[in-house]
């Protein structure tokens, strides 16, 4: 054992302080017998890559990874020594401990410990190092040290360290030669890493870590003056002569490492015992026992007895199992036959609940599924994207200690599924992913870095180019050794991720509004901020077809977009709006291939963005109406008679299973709307005298028994997939209210108009809010906090008004087709009345409170609920409140222009919406009312059979 003395945490590095003569001698009375010793020359460069904030944190320390087993069969855990190098961590440490502390450099300390090794007659190996340089060192050595055992020189290069059975082979070779010292030169952070694993496998007493020490001792590097190492500037003459080399490391990587240095360094208490880092891929009994599939260097996992049901066969629901498969598919047959048996093999030792949920596919992936009956399948109803198949085959997956979400497109290799479930199992990880390479067997760089303003210009100017550039200018993780050896992450690429079940739901649901692409980047992102930790796991392996999703220009587009609407979600409108002008750069500065410039131009104008690939409905609602969720659906109607038909065609299907409750308020109607309602099957009629839209509702509300309730227009068309979405939000999460996505739908509509809703799909309130889409949801304790219904124009926007955002939902959904007006003069009269209702809740300081979230509603409308909520401050006068919400729509409006077209519509915008407004103005001041009494308005134009959605 190594005798006590002080120790320091420097940014994460627990520093051993010793002196020279201390720390030779605690290496060369190394017993043979006890556990092998790891020793590290630590500098600012080790804090970069191994401290607090660094890529290999938490991957260094006593047991990690691989432990040496003598012939009694008795394993020896790695032990580490970390000796203080480097004038910042010098300068620091004399800080923290009010004493003077030597430098401890490899290049230093090597030659006093061969001095004291020749004289101790311990053998020494050396590994690193060129064939040329390690011919020249072996005559210095016979000239200068003649009574050294040397044990035997090796020199793999870097092909070698990266591949797994070259690794273990030379770990071999080691051990045959028998040193009792390695010197290990390969670099940092490969010499550490390399250590970690398979040091103790070459039977070495004590391993150094000692960078270019080969170099030093062969004179094959000149040493810096002391002048220079004595006043902290070893530094600046090494960079002086190896500027290719070293400025990348001096000049940008080290900084950040002061910072760290400084911030977060501290003196241990005597009797402080440091905390080994995770033992995640398994003992290392003996080079020589491999995985005959994986090609992992580590032994299979131990066989397990299944639980349930024969050998190699799907838990059902119900069942406790060990790790809950889930699968979205979307048309993909070719694959499937591939995963599925690779699953199989996987469910021999460990307890496995499959769980597929498709899209909606039309080729032969059903066919494939109905062919294993102990698959449970979920039927999404549309093709709603991979995050929303995610979630619901979530809500299959049962008792499960794990959550292992998985392309389509993936073969699971033999004992992956074991050993990322070790992991989980360690305790010292809560998400971890694996391996993967492609059909040929070669690596697929899956890790990623969080993106930034730096990656994003880094990949846009340089792309797959430099690819060894600093992390702060790439997204994608490059180098090789981040792939061969388990360190914590980012993020990676969503084709495989396990999370414990616990984690899993502390993360919560996958963002359903990334269709496709950026939600695995959101979910990894969450799970950091919940406190989880992602490991990289090497030794499981996945093969990765990588066509599963298709490719076309429009899914390319997708992925820009979506990586634009990741950071509008996590960072500030200036941030999102740099990042965007980054990935615009990116496609530009590409744009002499024909694919890049259509992205270019999707990405530039973001009314294009609508169109592409999105939630859409199945063609076969009987797919979705299985287990359909409960609920009630209001639908006020005043001489609906046009288009009540259609509205109820589209839940026609719905009110068959007879878990939704359709009710039709026919309020002053003097056309055939009642008749046509009472036709449909199932659909309950309430005729009522009053032409009353909120009367209506509340007369729905005194009718309907179930909860949540929906309140749809007569004249909009909700797919059943679209109402199930909504049902289950609300029933199965926190969020008191909700609507579907929508889209306008301007075809025959006059020019105005159409350049007035592109503006307004451009901002970002409307796509925020409940309003404006003809429909909206509330869950029981929703509706409590509103109570009734208040005699008010703008219903949704009064509803909208109750809630925060974080309780209130937008569902990501096929979108619900809202009917824009199809003439200029019936736009202005929706106008009017738009302005007229939120004037209207607005009218009464006494009857406007504003709630500690900000939200405004009006108390006397409000239930009991609500009322206890409004506690705050007197909302601004109207005339105040008016302001303030045309100022911030300006603003948005202002900020929502990308190029010409989109200043002409944010123009046409502007005047067609300060028409009513100047007219109302105009009328105010010359006596009239500035409202009439409540009664039903509306856009007949889109109401007319031409103006009806095809």
């Amino acid at each position: 054992m190594i005798p006590p003395h002080p120790r320091v945490d420097l940014a994460g590095i627990v520093v051993d302080l010793m002196d020279e003569r201390a720390a030779i001698d605690a290496l060369v009375h190394r017993p043979a017998d006890g556990n092998p010793l790891a020793v590290i020359s630590a500098n600012l460069d080790h804090i970069v890559q191994f401290g607090q904030g660094g890529r290999w944190r938490r991957t260094l320390g006593d047991s990690l990874h691989p432990t040496r087993t003598d012939a009694d069969g008795q394993s020896r855990p790695l032990e580490w020594l970390t000796l203080l190098d480097g004038a910042p961590l010098v300068a620091q440490a004399d800080r923290l401990t009010g004493a003077s502390w030597p430098r401890l450099a490899g290049s230093d300390l090597v030659g006093p410990l061969l001095d004291a090794a020749e004289k101790e007659g311990l053998s020494v190996g050396f590994l690193g190092g060129s064939y040329l340089i390690q011919r020249l060192l072996s005559r210095r050595l016979i000239a200068t040290r003649p009574g050294l055992v040397i044990a035997g020189m090796w020199s793999p290069d870097r092909s070698e360290l990266a591949d797994e059975q070259s690794s273990l082979k030379l770990a071999e070779d080691i051990a045959a030669a028998a040193p009792e010292l390695l010197i290990v030169g390969l670099g940092k952070p490969r010499q550490e890493l390399w250590i970690s694993k398979y040091g103790p496998a070459t039977g070495a007493t004590v391993l150094l870590a000692f960078g270019a020490v080969v170099d030093f001792l062969a004179d094959a590097i000149q040493r810096a003056p002391a002048v220079a190492s004595d006043h902290g500037l070893e530094w600046a003459w090494r960079l002086a002569r190896e500027p290719r080399r070293l400025a990348k490391r001096y000049l940008l990587d080290d900084p950040p490492g002061l910072v760290q240095l400084r911030r977060h360094s501290s003196l241990l208490p005597a009797d402080a015992t440091v905390s080994p880092p995770p033992a995640v891929a398994g003992p290392l009994r003996s080079p020589r026992r491999t995985h005959p599939s994986s090609g992992t260097g580590h032994d299979p996992a131990p066989a397990a007895v299944p639980h349930h049901g024969r050998p190699g066969q799907f838990s059902a629901l119900g069942r406790p199992v060990d790790v809950a498969v889930l699968v979205v598919t979307y048309n993909n047959q070719d694959h499937l036959g591939a995963l599925i048996s690779s699953l199989r093999q996987e469910a021999r030792t460990l307890r496995i609940r499959l769980v597929i949920a498709d899209n909606d596919s039309t080729d032969g992936t059903l066919a494939e599924l109905n062919r294993h009956a102990d698959i449970l399948q979920v039927q999404t109803g549309g093709n709603l994207g991979y995050a929303a198949g995610v979630n619901a085959a979530r809500r299959m997956a049962g008792d499960a200690e794990a959550i292992l979400v998985l392309n389509p497109d993936l073969e699971v290799l033999p004992g992956a599924i074991s050993a990322l479930l070790e992991v989980l199992r360690s305790g010292e990880a809560d998400v971890v992913v694996p391996r993967i390479v492609d059909g040929e067997g070669n690596l697929t760089p899956s890790l990623r870095r969080e993106p930034s303003l730096g990656t994003v210009f880094g990949d846009a100017l340089f792309g797959g180019h430099w690819p060894q550039r600093p992390a702060v200018l790439a997204e994608q993780d490059s180098a090789p050794e981040s792939y061969q050896f388990g360190h914590e992450v980012d993020w990676a690429t969503g084709a495989a991720v396990m999370t414990s079940a616990d984690v899993d739901r502390r993360i919560g649901a996958w963002d359903e509004r990334f269709f496709l692409y950026s939600e695995e980047t959101d979910y990894f992102r969450r799970a950091r901020e919940s406190g989880a930790r992602i490991w990289y796991e090497p030794a499981a392996t996945v093969a990765h077809a990588e066509n599963g999703s298709g490719s076309s220009v429009q899914l390319q587009a997708l992925m820009a977009v979506n990586r634009v609407r990741y950071i509008r979600k996590h960072h500030t409108d200036v941030t999102a709006e740099v990042f965007r002008c980054g990935v615009v750069l990116h496609e530009m500065l590409r744009s002499f291939n024909r694919d890049h410039r259509r992205t270019l131009a999707i990405v530039a104008d973001e009314a294009l963005w609508d169109a592409l690939p999105g939630p859409s409905a199945t063609r076969y609602p009987a797919k979705v109406l299985g287990g359909f969720p409960a609920g009630s659906v209001i639908i006020p109607a005043h001489n609906e008679a046009a288009v009540i038909g259609r509205t109820l065609d589209s839940l026609e299907p719905v009110l068959r299973t007879g878990r939704v409750e359709v009710i039709v308020v026919c309020n002053g109607c003097t056309d055939g709307t009642a008749a046509l309602a009472a036709a449909v099957p199932g659909v309950q009629v309430i005729e009522a005298s009053v032409a009353s839209k909120t009367a209506a509702l509340n007369a729905g509300d005194t009718v309907a028994t179930q909860w949540p309730r929906v309140y749809l227009d007569a004249d909009t068309v909700l797919s059943p997939t679209a109402l199930r979405r909504v049902l289950e939000t609300l029933s199965e999460s926190p969020v008191l209210a909700a609507r579907p996505a929508f889209r306008y739908d301007d075809s025959g509509a006059t020019w105005p108009v159409r350049a007035y809703y592109r503006a307004r799909r451009r901002l970002t309130s409307t796509q925020q809010a409940l309003w404006g889409a003809g429909v909206f949801a509330l869950s029981r304790e929703g509706h409590e906090r509103l109570g009734s219904f208040p005699d008010v124009t703008a219903d949704d926007y009064f509803v909208d008004r109750l809630f925060s955002d974080e309780e209130k939902a937008i569902v990501p959904t096929p979108p619900v087709p809202v009917q824009t007006p199809r003439e200029t003069r019936s736009l202005l009269n929706v106008l009017t009345r738009n302005i007229r209702g939120p004037a209207e809740q607005r009218s009464s300081p006494a009857r406007a409170v504003e709630a500690p979230q900000g939200t405004l509603f009006h108390s006397d409308a409000a239930g009991p609920a609500a009322r206890q909520t409004a506690v705050g401050r007197t909302a601004d006068t109207p005339a105040d409140a008016a302001v303030s919400s045309a100022s911030s729509t300006a603003w948005e409006l202002f900020r929502s222009v990308r190029g010409p077209r989109s200043a002409v519509d944010a123009l046409s915008y502007s005047g067609l919406a300060a028409t009513p407004r100047l007219v109302r103005l105009r009328r105010t001041g010359a006596g009239t009312p500035s409202s009439a009494p409540i009664a039903w308005e509306r856009d007949d134009s889109s109401r007319r059979p031409e103006g009806l959605p095809r």
